[in-house]
């Protein structure tokens, strides 16, 4: 199990942007599966909507990416101080049920295919064993700018 302050140490978000609370498992090179838990006290949840608070999907698909994004950071074993992890496409997103407060929403990915800097994640997000979104991310691994 890997927990926040490890977390922090992996990824350069901060509140309110990081969306990873904890890493469940990790099989290098292979899967991982980490947790956000989803708190009315978001930031987000302010503006949308204010009368039925519904988590964003695309924070959702951050969140996928921040975890598929430790996977690679700890299958490469990448030092962050020169090197960022780069979002680099989305393919086969759906959105299949919404994500309110109380929550606990499950982040996996597969890796489907890594070649050089360039890393492919099959990911879903779930909240009580039903899949609420699903996508295969691409990111990139390049020199910080």
């Amino acid at each position: 199990m890997i927990k926040i302050n490890e977390i922090l140490k992996l990824l350069p978000h901060r509140y309110p942007f990081l969306l990873v609370d904890k890493i469940l498992e990790l099989k290098v090179g292979e899967y991982i599966k980490a947790v956000k838990n989803v708190t009315f006290n978001e930031p987000f949840f302010t503006g949308h909507f204010p009368e039925l608070p519904v988590m964003p999907g695309v924070l959702i698909v951050e969140a996928m990416a921040q975890t598929a994004g430790i996977l690679a950071i700890k299958t490469d074993n990448i030092k962050l101080d020169n090197k960022v992890v780069y979002f680099a496409g989305i393919d086969k997103c759906r959105f299949r049920n919404p994500v309110v407060p109380g929550d606990t929403l499950i982040l996996e990915g597969k890796n489907v295919k890594h070649k050089g800097p360039v890393w492919k994640v099959d990911c879903t997000a779930s909240v009580d064993d039903k899949i609420v979104t699903e996508a295969v991310l691409t990111a990139t691994i390049a020199e910080a700018k």
